[in-house]
């Protein structure tokens, strides 16, 4: 009896690793899943941490440049010399949009022909369109990173759940229920539950930094936006 009892203690999984390695099937499939959303956040996270660095700079760019500009002729050149940035897209946009304009009001005191205030308010939907979409643009696959921060809770969450039923059933079939016996099956049923934290975590983390940084882009071209339209009025265009 005491032989048997040491061999026993011997299978019984100490660690992590071996908690895995022993796992069940179910388990182990739980697992699998819970390590691919790992992966897949991560890679996200990264991915998007760079492209977010490169708009940045590139806005912070743009705005120097823009900060010393007196003419949208002069905007609009700035615009076509530096390299791509969502205040450039935004800027774009508005060239666009007053070169395929006709001013509605005549020239008045030898100064060009003006936009009239609905052809401004045009202009003002037509840029906050364009800053929704290079939002959306940006904002590319963050939504993925709440969704896995949400889901693998849960997947984890059914992981042990399937764990323990396996682990009672067992001990109904061996007809053993000391604490040695049942131990091992819930400690193996509980990797999957920690497995899913440590995926749901960093990519909750994660989606709320990025989601902040887009509402702080937004606000940023907004403010533009309305830099545009002052350096129209200073020009008379307006």
């Amino acid at each position: 009896m005491d032989l048997w009892l040491l061999q026993v203690g011997a299978a019984i999984p100490s660690t992590p690793t071996e908690l895995v390695a022993n796992a069940s099937g179910p388990t182990k499939f739980v697992l699998v899943v819970l390590a691919i959303m790992s992966l897949v956040s991560w890679a996200l996270m990264a991915a998007k941490a760079v492209e977010f660095r490169r708009a940045e700079a590139a806005g912070r760019d743009f705005i120097e440049e823009f900060e010393g500009a007196h003419t949208l002729d002069e905007a609009a050149e700035i615009s076509r010399r530096l390299p791509p940035s969502p205040h450039r897209a935004v800027m774009t946009r508005a060239i666009r949009f007053v070169t395929e304009t006709t001013p509605a009001l005549s020239p008045t005191n030898e100064r060009r022909a003006r936009l009239s205030a609905s052809q401004v308010e045009a202009l003002r939907l037509v840029l906050d369109s364009e800053s929704a979409a290079v939002r959306d643009r940006l904002g590319r696959f963050v939504p993925t990173l709440a969704t896995i921060g949400s889901v693998s809770p849960l997947i984890g969450l059914l992981g042990t759940v399937l764990g323990i039923i396996e682990s009672f059933i067992g001990i109904a079939t061996k007809g053993s229920g000391n604490i040695g016996a049942v131990a091992p099956g819930i400690a193996e049923a509980l990797i999957a539950t920690a497995a899913a934290l440590s995926v749901a975590i960093p990519a909750v983390f994660g989606y709320n930094i990025f989601a902040h940084r887009l509402n702080r882009f937004d606000g940023e071209l907004d403010g533009f936006g309305s830099e545009l339209i002052a350096l129209m009025v200073r020009e008379g265009r307006i």
